[in-house]
């Protein structure tokens, strides 16, 4: 059995032939910008924002509210 010869297509090839497969199915590409989670500003912020929130005269209802949607189970099973 001979080798098959290699793939010749270039990388940028490749990704536009992938890329088109994808548009045929109807989907586009879309570029998120989120949040760098492990920035130190980050990181204080949210420890800002989290003892604010604690404080709150409504921080009672608030964790029943976060208690109560945290449990949620998805048709598949999955916990969310």
């Amino acid at each position: 059995m001979a080798a098959s010869a290699p793939d010749t297509k270039s990388s940028r090839t490749k990704v536009r032939d992938y890329r088109a497969r994808l548009r045929a199915r109807g989907l586009r590409p879309i570029q998120i910008w989120a949040p760098d989670v492990r920035a130190p500003e980050f990181r204080r912020q949210a420890h800002l924002q989290s003892a604010a929130a604690a404080r709150s005269d409504q921080a009672h209802d608030d964790q029943a509210f976060i208690d109560s949607i945290s449990d949620l189970r998805f048709d598949d099973g999955d916990e969310g």
